[in-house]
């Protein structure tokens, strides 16, 4: 299996610069055709390391996350990777070897290797293979609940999670790496698969947040009231209540890592 993950590099000169990307009220695409070098940021306290990131808390817009997508050259990292106590996170390998201890336990993650990172523990990430380390990383600001226990963290990898079908259909799958009923979590990172011609029936409509990373395959998107075509390395971020369809071509699966916020009460304050 692979994954996509940010091109880098730069185009030619000769290139037209008229691109897809687009920023509006519902929802913002951006191609992976714009994820290169001159956008990419260093990060405090790590090593070796550049990061797209491709979402972040906006007022008015999406408001629950950040993600990023992450390249660590051999030996790069950091001890201190997350400056924020409150913050959990899931990590998500593309490619490359990343060593991941966790409150002392240390473990080796390759292409397709998944973790959740509670807020407030130790953790600590290395490249420790010859190629360079990629991954995709959401943060969150996690919201404790009196009276539910806090999550805990766990290590994964893709292979190991369970396809489960959507209600009525045999094409559109998603690997769920947290149970939804499992009042700790207040965040869903999972892989949702589609066999070529698989659809989202309905513009869904709903309370939940999105950031969605083509990891494989093509598609059209319907994003608030506009159509769009989708392929490997695309990200699409998507505020409330944004509708939302599907409708996946090509011959290949179409597979994205999904973000949304679950399972706590809405605030009643602006």
């Amino acid at each position: 299996m692979s994954y996509a993950f940010p091109m880098g590099g730069l185009p030619a000169q000769d290139v037209n610069p008229e691109g897809a990307a687009v920023f509006k009220t519902a929802y913002a695409f951006i191609p992976a055709i714009t994820m290169r070098d001159i956008v990419t940021s260093n990060l405090p306290h790590w090593s070796g390391t550049r990061a797209w990131i491709l979402a972040r808390p906006l007022s008015g817009f999406a408001e629950t996350f950040a993600q990023y997508a992450v390249e660590v050259t051999k030996g790069g990292g950091s001890d201190r990777p997350e400056p924020d106590k409150g913050a959990e996170g899931v990590v998500f390998v593309a490619s490359g070897e990343m060593q991941l201890t966790i409150d002392g336990d240390a473990h080796v993650l390759g292409a397709g290797g998944y973790a959740y990172l509670p807020a407030g523990c130790g953790w600590r990430v290395k490249n420790t293979g010859d190629a360079p380390l990629q991954f995709h990383w959401v943060r969150k600001r996690y919201e404790p609940v009196p009276g539910i226990d806090r999550p805990t963290a766990f290590v994964t990898h893709e292979r190991d999670v369970a396809f489960n079908t959507m209600p009525n259909t045999d094409n559109w799958t998603t690997q769920r790496f947290v149970d939804p009923s499992d009042m700790r979590h207040d965040m869903h990172v999972n892989i949702v698969t589609f066999q070529p011609g698989g659809v989202i029936p309905f513009a869904e409509t709903h309370v939940m947040e999105h950031g969605l990373y083509v990891l494989q395959g093509t598609a059209r998107y319907l994003l608030n009231d506009d159509w769009v075509d989708v392929g490997p390395g695309d990200f699409m971020w998507l505020r409330a209540f944004c509708p939302q369809a599907c409708i996946a071509t090509g011959n290949t699966p179409f597979r994205y890592l999904l973000y949304k916020d679950v399972n706590r009460h809405v605030g009643l304050t602006l």
